[in-house]
Order: C-alpha cells, then sequence, then structure tokens
C-alpha cells in the first residue's frame, strides 16, 4: 500500500507560482521501492473531468506534460525523500483546481490516463485570482 499526502496549494494571484508536493509513504514505497513508480498530476476544475496534468517515469528525462502546460510548470522526483513535485508558474486563473498526485508501480506506458494509476492522494486546491 502506497499512502500519498499532497502539500503546497493555496490562493495566488495571476502570473504568481506555487509548487505543489506530494509525499509518499508506506511499506511498498520504502527504500528503493519508490524509484520504480511512476509518477503524475492531475487535476479538477469544479462542475469539469478530471483532468492529466504531467507525468514522470523513473528517470528525470521521460516527463509528459499537458498541452496547456506549455512550458509553465514542471514536474520533478525527488527519490531520497520519496517526494514528486509540481513547480508553477506563469499561473492563470483557468489553473484554479483541486490538484491530486498518482502513482503506479512500473513504467510509464499511459502517462495520461488516469486508469494507469492505482494510488491517489485527497488533492489540494490551487485558486488562481485575476
Amino acid at each position: 500500500q502506497v499512502h500519498l499526502v499532497e502539500s503546497g496549494g493555496g490562493l495566488v494571484q495571476a502570473g504568481g507560482s506555487l509548487r505543489l508536493a506530494c509525499a509518499a509513504s508506506g511499506p511498498a514505497a520504502s527504500g528503493q521501492f519508490f524509484s520504480k513508480y511512476a509518477l503524475a498530476w492531475f487535476r479538477q476544475a469544479p462542475g469539469k473531468e478530471r483532468e492529466f496534468v504531467a507525468a514522470i517515469g523513473w528517470n528525470d528525462d521521460d516527463t509528459h506534460y499537458a498541452d496547456f502546460v506549455k512550458g509553465r510548470l514542471t514536474i520533478s522526483r525527488d527519490n531520497t525523500e520519496n517526494t514528486v513535485n509540481l513547480q508553477m508558474n506563469s499561473l492563470k486563473p483557468e489553473d484554479t483546481a483541486v490538484y491530486s498526485c498518482a502513482a503506479t508501480l512500473g513504467p510509464l506506458v499511459r502517462p495520461m490516463d488516469n486508469n494507469e494509476y492505482d494510488y491517489w492522494g485527497q488533492g489540494t486546491q490551487v485558486t488562481v485570482s485575476s
């Protein structure tokens, strides 16, 4: 079992930045096991479907982003701290949503498919004011 907890959300003005973090814990995420998980961020705005934001495989070079990211967001992982992070810059009001991290044991196969992931966090609210 893997337990994911997000942090770093909040209220920010348009054009501002936030850094989200997701910490993994549990016996299945301990030691070197965490490095074998593919990780991702999704978001869900009120009244909308959950949508893919970014994913990272075992290596920092294996990253995938939604088209709307357009260089504004960067996903990274720290296997020593068992965390996956999302640096968000140049935020827009349309980025307002609950952001959740997700994990699956193994390599990335379908990074944008939420059915790919076995573990989910509860989410952290990001609100961008205009």
